[in-house]
């Protein structure tokens, strides 16, 4: 492939989501401060990823043209086939940039290694120009990450690199009849997850926290364990499922696989939605007559990796 271009995706600071929020940083920070909270972190951060990325465009300049996009214009932005991306920001918003991204390669920046894990940011401001040339000259590697995929019966698709959420849009319980197997069952709970092993150590891993301890109350010799999924496998997860006259709880968790899939028929008039990667702004409604189908997608993000010879 002949890349022509680059594009940063960037994600907004908090800071200027407070100042978006307040008008002004003396504003944003008399009410943090005046919450109890440290305002100095939230400008140490902020002056730390814009020195990150000014270094980061100045070496990239002497490699290829490029141009910076926001998170929140990811939706509604059509990458080219002669683009390549760099990611520079936390773990999510790799995932969020993932499922857009068309299977065009992406070099993950961190741009804090002090703030940031950086599980999925596998360069940094040291190495992150080999990683663009060697896409620039199509020797790159990648780690190939499946995604998950939830298509309405009316045709409308969303896909998840970490994990998708079906439910109620608040707190009350979701509503739905689910099929898996040879199984249906008609669900009152607060929604389910359903995980990529990408996703696997993030949302899902707090509902296995969850169960662990509550079981560890009354199984004292209990050791936890989490999941490990296969490249092409799926977990999902039903939360907090209520059992009732009307209601089942049988179907609590599985693992998607194959040809295998999962059904899911809305029973709420209103308030339905499904939505990924903790983007809930970008989602579709899952109202009464909604039938979803969850299963492993085709598509695959493709993220490059460092050489490490």
């Amino acid at each position: 492939m002949k890349v022509e271009y680059a594009i940063i995706v960037k994600n907004k600071t908090r800071l200027e989501f407070l100042v978006e929020r307040f008008n002004t940083r003396a504003q944003a920070r008399f009410y943090i401060e005046r919450q109890g909270g440290d305002f100095l972190d939230y400008e140490a951060e902020h002056e730390t990823f814009h020195q990150s990325l000014q270094t980061l465009q100045i070496q990239l300049s002497g490699i290829v043209k490029h141009k910076i996009v926001e998170r929140a214009f990811l939706p509604s932005y059509l990458f080219a086939e002669n683009q390549m991306i760099v990611v520079i920001g936390q773990d999510g918003l790799v995932a969020n940039t993932a499922k857009y991204s068309k299977g065009l390669p992406i070099v993950a920046v961190n741009p804090d290694a002090a703030r940031y894990d950086g599980i999925l940011l596998p360069f940094n401001l040291d190495n992150f120009t080999s990683g663009v040339g060697s896409v620039m000259n199509d020797t790159f590697k990648v780690q190939e990450v499946r995604f998950a995929e939830a298509v309405l019966n009316d045709g409308q698709r969303l896909l998840a690199f970490n994990d998708l959420f079906i439910g109620a849009s608040t707190h009350v319980s979701a509503r739905y009849r689910i099929s898996f197997g040879r199984e249906t069952e008609e669900h009152s709970s607060s929604g389910l997850i359903v995980s990529t092993p990408a996703g696997s150590t993030g949302w899902l891993s707090s509902i296995f926290n969850m169960a662990y301890g509550v079981t560890g109350l009354f199984e004292k010799n209990l050791k936890p364990k989490r999941p490990k999924l296969k490249p092409d496998e799926l977990l999902f997860a039903v939360r907090e499922p209520f059992k009732s006259l009307k209601t089942q709880t049988a179907i609590s968790a599985g693992v998607i696989r194959g040809d295998l899939s999962l059904r899911i028929e809305s029973l709420m008039p209103t308030n339905g939605v499904i939505f990924s990667d903790g983007i809930e702004s970008d989602f579709l409604r899952f109202n009464s007559g909604s039938v979803a189908t969850v299963r492993v997608a085709r598509e695959k993000a493709r993220l490059v990796t460092r050489n490490m010879g």
